[in-house]
């Protein structure tokens, strides 16, 4: 594999796994906060007015931020029963069918997503809760994961086309 190929696969991947490795930290602040949560509302019969809301604001980046490093894990849900009928070049072609799709995906999703952001940075968006915390935060993952699940998928793209024995050919 080219230099200024491994370079970037190195690089994509390391930020994702970095990405989620931080993601899974979330967790340990949402599962004090819903504890709080449910033990403030069905104990003491006062529940908290942000308690819910930070949770499920948390969670969006959790699930988002894990998606690209789970590519490369290869931890998504595929078409076992198709893959296993193929012989091993046309499971390679349809990975990299896969992955040109996943790619064309990830940037029509961040064109529409990423003006959203920004408009709800410009307007300083904010719930309308009774606590009220900024969306704008909540907002921006949605474009940064698909722009790096796209340059993920890119990277295994690369690593299949190029045949890199780390791509694992028919398992992605």
């Amino acid at each position: 594999m080219p230099l200024a190929i491994r370079w970037y696969v190195t690089l994509v991947t390391g930020i994702n796994r970095a990405l989620f490795l931080a993601a899974t930290g979330l967790m340990l602040i949402v599962v004090p906060v819903m504890l709080y949560e449910v033990v403030s509302r069905y104990v003491f019969g006062t529940p908290t007015v942000w308690g819910m809301e930070l949770a499920t604001m948390l969670f969006g980046p959790y699930f988002l931020l894990g998606g690209p490093y789970l590519l490369h894990l290869r931890g998504h849900v595929n078409l076992d029963l198709v893959r296993r009928r193929l012989d091993p070049r046309r499971i390679r072609l349809l990975d990299l069918f896969n992955h040109l799709v996943i790619m064309a995906f990830c940037a029509i999703l961040a064109s529409y997503s990423l003006p959203l952001a920004m408009q709800s940075l410009a307007f300083g968006e904010t719930s309308f809760s009774a606590w009220n915390p900024p969306v704008w935060p909540v907002k921006f993952t949605v474009p940064l994961a698909v722009i790096l699940l796209g340059a993920q998928s890119l990277a295994e793209f690369l690593r299949l086309l190029l045949r890199d024995p780390g791509a694992l050919e028919g398992q992605a």
